[in-house]
């Protein structure tokens, strides 16, 4: 009951707060343009083509991407976590971010540049999560975190033979919504539209099947093809995140733990509060990230923003210490 009443002012708020950080990241950034001129992009108006490509190539998709991409690692989040039975379980818990980091290394190396990439990560991606079913049934986090300390090792090997790809791989580790287009945002948002529907049809099974797998049996719901589809959704739904923003760290972590203190742990409800929060939170990190000036040695001192996923790892890391004390003191 608790989340029937919740759900509207959550997703309510949610939609007001999303108005707001579209507005904020199109009103700012390095280049000044008035207010009254970014409204006449947005309404077809605008009399600069300049302010056009700002507005419409550069800072709507980044935002736009931002919110697709925290979206699809919040629900990643919520599934990883219903199937391992773990709340400190997350996207990265799988391997996925090691895989499409791999798979981008081996691309540039093998064919140097860059119009490869973001397929490289999301192949490297779900065939990671393809290996970690395989390999990992019945330990599915051990099975990850191992696969992706091995992974990570090959990235590593990669690099030492061919350091030239060291710059772009660092976006995918760290995740970055830096120099974002249009297209971008073409191929993230078809999947936000499959994968997040999937996940909700997904809410009732889940539902029963965080009772045991043996009173779920008998009820009608058999696990091992529960788990390979919802380890499929949230493997592609990772897939497509890490892809489009690179690895970013603790947005499947953080917006399911607030969401199932907002509205419970009904996952009909918590997998759409947790999309939600994840979009909020990966843009509203991105706009923070974006705000903080450093000065790298021997880079000049006017070099502005840092990686979303320093953010977003800031904001994580104390979440993940509450919660490992919550379990150690239940």
């Amino acid at each position: 009951m608790r989340a029937a009443r919740s759900l509207p002012v959550v997703l309510g708020v949610s939609v007001l707060l999303a108005v707001a950080l579209v507005l904020a990241h199109l009103l700012l950034g390095r280049s000044e343009i008035p207010a009254r001129d970014v409204l006449r992009v947005l309404v077809g108006d605008a009399e600069q083509p300049a302010h056009r490509i700002i507005v419409l190539d550069y800072r709507l998709p980044r935002v736009l991407v931002g919110l697709g991409a925290g979206a699809l690692l919040a629900v990643s989040g919520v599934l990883v976590q219903a199937v391992v039975r773990n709340p400190l379980a997350e996207p990265a818990t799988t391997g996925v971010g090691a895989g499409a980091a791999l798979a981008v290394v081996a691309t540039l190396v093998v064919w140097p540049g860059h119009a490869w990439t973001y397929a490289a990560a999301f192949g490297g991606a779900v065939l990671t999560g393809a290996l970690l079913f395989v390999l990992g049934r019945g330990a599915l986090a051990l099975a990850g975190v191992l696969l992706g300390a091995v992974l990570a090792a090959g990235t590593s090997l990669l690099l030492v033979v061919d350091s030239a790809p060291i710059a772009t791989v660092l976006r995918w580790l760290v995740g970055s919504l830096n120099a974002r287009t249009p297209s971008d945002w073409m191929q993230l948002w078809p999947w936000v539209v499959v994968l997040v529907p999937a996940a909700l049809l997904l809410a009732s099974r889940l539902n029963v099947f965080a009772l045991g797998e043996v009173p779920a049996a008998g009820l009608g719901v058999r696990a091992a093809p529960l788990v390979a589809t919802v380890l499929l959704v949230a493997v592609a739904a990772a897939a497509a995140a890490i892809a489009a923003a690179g690895a970013v760290a603790f947005v499947g972590l953080v917006a399911p733990h607030v969401a199932r203190l907002l509205v419970g742990g009904d996952h009909r409800v918590l997998i759409a509060v947790s999309a939600a929060l994840g979009a909020l939170l990966l843009s509203l990190a991105d706009l923070v990230a974006f705000s903080i000036s450093v000065q790298v040695p021997g880079v000049a001192p006017d070099v502005s923003g840092v990686p979303v996923g320093a953010v977003t790892a800031l904001i994580g890391a104390p979440v993940l210490v509450s919660l490992i004390r919550k379990e150690s003191h239940p």
